[in-house]
């Protein structure tokens, strides 16, 4: 593709019609109030149409509280509270039933993405129904690396699924597609049965290189012994209750922006 032509296609679609964030929190309240405001940001430079989803899942830290208070002051913001600990599954599952608008942007709420990097994921929804994130400059230490380096190809392995980053916390989607397909996971598979899911059904996945930042506040539970036995259990659940499923037709080409 030359230059005027490469040009030409990122300039077909820099907005969307609506938009819903997806924010999982479990203790978090070093990172709500930026995680709003950067959402908030960014948010209204992709569409005029925006709502902001954070689901408490039964914080100890007062992030709830927090929330609501921050849904007071932006009437973009709602609050969906878990009275129990449901995990990242749940969480999303929960905000992905709540969000409304024609796309939804999930993002872990310790923002592992310079936020106004998401503008960079806009062009690509022209040829894609679904965009993700694959993390560049990594800075979590060796054996995250080598346990997302396992886990990636285990993905490919045992589902097909051809990316390169399953777990990266930035995916943007059609609403649409959680019409089409059933999520089930409570744990961290939910990353990628939603990708399975997706591919299954016949979508389109682009991935987009982004810069990853660690955290700056709160802590990471991803690579706890008791979150990697939950996603290796989930694992098994999923891929014996696939294999029991029906083949599934592709779905016609989207019709609507």
């Amino acid at each position: 593709m030359s230059r005027e032509n490469q040009k030409e296609t990122n300039v077909i679609r820099t907005t969307l019609p609506s938009l819903s964030f997806v924010f999982p929190m479990y203790n978090e309240i070093g990172n709500v109030e930026r995680c709003v405001a950067e959402a908030l940001a960014t948010g209204h430079k992709i569409t005029s149409d925006l709502e902001i989803v954070l689901v408490d899942d039964a914080s100890t830290d007062g992030c709830g509280a927090l929330a609501d208070q921050l849904a007071e002051r932006h009437p973009e913001v709602k609050v969906m509270h878990h009275a129990k600990n449901r995990k990242l599954g749940g969480a999303l599952r929960t905000g992905f039933a709540a969000a409304t608008k024609d796309w939804v942007l999930y993002i872990d709420s310790d923002l592992p993405i310079e936020m106004d990097d998401a503008l960079l994921a806009v062009p690509l929804t022209e040829n894609a129904e679904m965009v993700i994130g694959n993390r560049q400059g990594r800075a979590e230490g060796p054996k995250r690396e080598i346990m997302s380096w396992v886990y990636n190809r285990l993905i490919r392995l045992l589902f097909g699924l051809n990316v390169c980053d399953v777990n990266f916390a930035f995916k943007l989607f059609r609403r649409s597609i959680l019409e089409r397909i059933s999520l089930q996971s409570e744990g961290s598979f939910i990353d990628a049965e939603l990708l399975i899911e997706t591919h299954k059904a016949g979508f389109r996945i682009a991935e987009l290189p982004l810069r990853y930042f660690e955290r700056t506040a709160g802590v990471s539970t991803l690579g706890s012994g008791s979150v990697v036995v939950k996603i290796l259990q989930e694992m098994a659940d999923y891929r014996r209750a696939a294999a029991r499923r029906p083949a599934r037709s592709a779905p016609a080409p989207p019709a609507h922006p």
